[in-house]
């Protein structure tokens, strides 16, 4: 037995093959005992309900018979047990159950009985809700500051929260831009409701707001009837936690401030009141459930987590205070209070491992026994050694077959590609002796394509739009001996002079100067000249690596092409807008569309015929703007991606052109790379000019900054589309001057609060932005991988 495992007070299994979740437990004295004894409910998606009450005779015992109180099945899947004042004139305890199309209030009472027999244990129903709606949560409380009773809030799967007044339903309000239910709970210090959202972010709804806003039951569907009657339901405050939430909770305890505690996938924060964040810390685990409770240590709050790992953490606020293992994972914890016995803890797991425990350091009762002493056969263990030899020999030799896996690599688009380099992952089993299914192993590899895959020999053109000049410190090289793929061997006078045609058709031309060691690179399009520039330097880096020359580095001396540069942001920002307007349209016609349908299946359904009144041509004609709109958006995104592909060519050359200008070091590389393309893909969501905007901003406000007032500057904490590309096109004029004036790219800077506000903005939206990222696998001793283009 380990020092650190949850002490086993009792535990059972309940039922076989039962599924259970986070609402399906909890413990209160349901009874109405008076003894201040907490009794554990459970209910399982099977429609069991059970109600047990442990009696352990020592610490470690299972259940006992007279352990389990009740146990009855309602023939529906149970989603959450909670126990609460909720039937009126009376202030005693009832059990709420709510199944997916139903509420129930029992009341739970027991009677003596005979001697041998002992109690008997039986549920009343006091009244039940039939839902309208499926329902996925719920939560109760003293909703508008009612004294001696508890009203309960159910949340549906659609969005509507459902509010009963005991025995009455109140009334019903859709929560805004809802997709899907979150956990939900209720604050009585504040009289609201609280939430995440699938936005991300923590929402938290007044009651007398959502008393007062219009009624879901009568809600139309119309701008028009929207906007004539009732008033929107407008959420209190909003906080963006930048991940989804396992559970929610608001405790106020007296000698601690009263706080929300959520309970994210990667982080557990606490929040004030209001929305702030009183403090955040970070899991190193997955977490499967929470449960804040009372510190000993005034002002502060302990807070019990579990995870997948089967451990149970205790935090005293952010600081871990102990860490003990559970037989299961739990899926819902609670603390009661079980035979004069305070604090103890309770888990399930969700196939109904049921356990009470405690945090103790009890003496393992273990003793090694004793090692016999006798005479040692050298003769036996050399026969065993030799064996054992003779298997790892086997072994050895299988290990040494490879195989070769074939790849297709297709051109995406009708342009060319950004960047020749990819990454190939293979996953596979390899079978052995003691494991005839196989290990399963994972093999990766980077791997660059040949540039011949997307471009041919072509005619030099002496004439181009865009030119740009890369000097070298050492003397040209033939093109014979460094594009031997690219240019016929009894053709002398392509010598210095080589053309390449792209698969879309545009044309590009590479000239070695005769008298200096220099190297031009032209063509009538910006893009064009990155994967030829690239490619320049990746072969002369490795020819002359290949003759042993340590000191050879190229140069550019030239202006930065930011107009050219610009033309492809403004036209790809300009593509931005047009998706914006098209998804503006498309909802304008889909809300019209709809409208018209319903009208024309009220005549339809009416039992007295009545004229159409050429509603069937509104609606043909409003369907065909709908498929025009549609087919134009589509058209748009196909634009949209070419430009975006054509913009990072271009960016990547200009990181290029920046790091040969100024002699830029590996780790600054890396830092200008991320800058400027942090994203792999381009969304409405997240596009790439505001994130480009904003990591450059916050490089101009930290190591390339001119006076202290610059860093003193705060970054925005939301990233939203901007109205035009005049302030990143300033941003990044400003950033090359930076550098051209000596400014040096470091993410080492005295103030850490700057770095942490531009963290905070990338982790709102799953993005971000780490300046010092480069991952660099090695797949020695693993399967070879072959890519072929098909």
């Amino acid at each position: 037995m380990s020092l650190f495992k949850a002490r086993d007070w009792w535990s059972t299994i309940l039922g076989e093959k039962e599924e259970f979740d986070q609402g399906c437990m909890c413990v209160a004295d349901v009874d109405n005992s008076g003894s201040g004894q907490d009794k554990i409910i459970v209910g399982s998606y099977m429609g069991y309900l059970r109600i047990f009450n442990p009696h352990p005779v020592k610490p470690g015992d299972g259940v006992q018979p007279e352990d389990l109180l009740l146990e009855v099945q309602l023939r529906e899947p149970i989603l959450q047990v909670e126990v609460g004042k909720f039937v009126s004139g009376t202030e005693g305890l009832h059990l709420a159950v709510l199944h997916c199309r139903k509420l129930c209030v029992y009341a739970v009472s027991g009677t003596l009985g005979n001697v041998e027999h002992g109690n008997q244990y039986q549920i009343k129903l006091m009244y039940e809700h039939n839902l309208q709606r499926t329902a996925c949560n719920m939560t109760y409380g003293p909703f508008g500051g009612v004294k001696g009773r508890d009203l309960i809030c159910i949340q549906s799967m659609d969005g509507m929260l459902m509010l009963f007044e005991q025995e009455s339903y109140a009334f019903g309000r859709f929560l805004p831009g809802f997709l899907l239910p979150g956990p939900l709970t209720y604050s009585s210090r504040t009289d609201s409701f609280i939430t995440v959202s699938s936005c991300r972010q923590v929402e938290s709804y007044k009651y007398q707001v959502l008393a007062f806003a219009t009624d879901a039951d009568e809600r139309q569907e119309t701008e028009q009837q929207k906007l004539s009657s009732g008033k929107k339901l407008v959420v209190d405050w909003v906080l963006n936690i930048g991940e989804q939430a396992l559970d929610i909770c608001v405790v106020s305890f007296n000698q601690a401030v009263s706080s929300v505690f959520v309970l994210g996938e990667r982080n557990f924060f606490c929040l004030k009141d209001n929305g702030q964040i009183r403090f955040m810390k970070k899991l190193d685990y997955s977490p499967s459930c929470f449960i804040p409770y009372c510190s000993v240590k005034e002002g502060t709050i302990n807070t019990l987590i579990g995870n997948h790992s089967k451990m149970l953490n205790v935090y005293q606020d952010v600081t871990l205070k102990w860490a003990t293992q559970l037989p299961h994972i739990p899926v819902s914890v609670k603390v009661a209070n079980l035979q004069g016995l305070k604090g103890v803890i309770v888990t399930l797991s969700d196939n109904g491992h049921l356990q009470c425990s405690y945090l103790g350091t009890d003496p393992s009762l273990f003793q090694a026994p004793q090692v016999d002493s006798r005479e040692i056969n050298y003769e036996e263990f050399n026969a065993e050694m030799k064996k054992l030899q003779k298997i790892i020999k086997e072994a050895t030799k299988t290990q040494d077959s490879s195989e070769t896996v074939v790849l297709s690599v297709f051109l995406k688009g009708n342009c060319s590609p950004s960047e020749l380099e990819g990454n190939c992952v293979v996953s596979y089993n390899t079978p052995t002796d003691l494991n005839p299914e196989g290990i399963p192993k994972v093999a990766q590899c980077n791997f660059r394509l040949p540039l011949r895959l997307i471009c041919f020999p072509a005619q030099p053109s002496k004439a181009a739009n865009h030119k740009l000049t890369i000097d070298t410190n050492k003397p040209p090289i033939s093109f014979l001996t460094i594009f031997p793929d690219f240019v016929d061997s009894s053709e002398d006078d392509q010598a210095n002079v080589l053309g390449f045609e792209f698969l879309t058709g545009s044309k590009t031309t590479l000239l070695a100067s005769k008298t200096s060691q220099r190297y031009r690179i032209q063509s009538d399009q910006l893009e064009d000249l990155w994967l030829i520039t690239e490619e320049l330097t990746l072969r002369l880096r490795e020819h002359f690596k290949k003759q042993n020359c340590k000191d050879f580095a190229c140069t550019f001396s030239g202006s930065i092409p930011l107009q050219e540069y610009f033309e492809l942001i403004d036209r790809h920002f300009e593509l931005r807008l047009n998706a914006e307007k098209f998804q503006e349209l498309l909802s304008e016609r889909a809300v019209q569309f709809r409208a018209i349908e319903r009208r024309l299946l009220t005549r339809f359904k009416d039992k007295t015929p009545a004229p159409l009144q050429h509603l069937d041509t509104l609606l043909e004609g409003t369907f065909r703007e709908v498929i025009a709109l549609a087919d134009a958006a589509e058209e748009n995104q196909a634009n949209m991606f070419q430009a975006f592909t054509k913009l990072k060519s271009a960016t990547h050359l200009v990181i290029m052109l920046i790091s040969l200008w100024q002699k830029l070091s590996t780790d600054q590389v890396a830092i200008l790379e991320a800058t400027f393309l942090p994203l792999a893909e381009d969304t409405q969501e997240l596009g790439w000019e505001e994130t480009v905007d904003a990591a450059i901003s916050y490089l101009l406000r930290t190591c390339l900054s001119k006076s202290s007032k610059e860093q003193a500057l705060t970054l925005s904490s939301q990233l939203c589309m901007p109205k035009d590309t005049s302030r990143l096109k300033k941003n990044i004029t400003l950033f090359c001057d930076r550098l051209a004036k000596g400014g040096r790219l470091s993410l080492s800077t005295e103030s850490t609060t700057q770095q942490a506000a531009v963290i905070f903005v990338f982790s709102q939206f799953d993005h971000l932005l780490l300046l010092l990222q480069h991952i660099h696998s090695n797949a020695a001793n693993e399967p070879q991988m072959v890519i072929f283009m098909l």
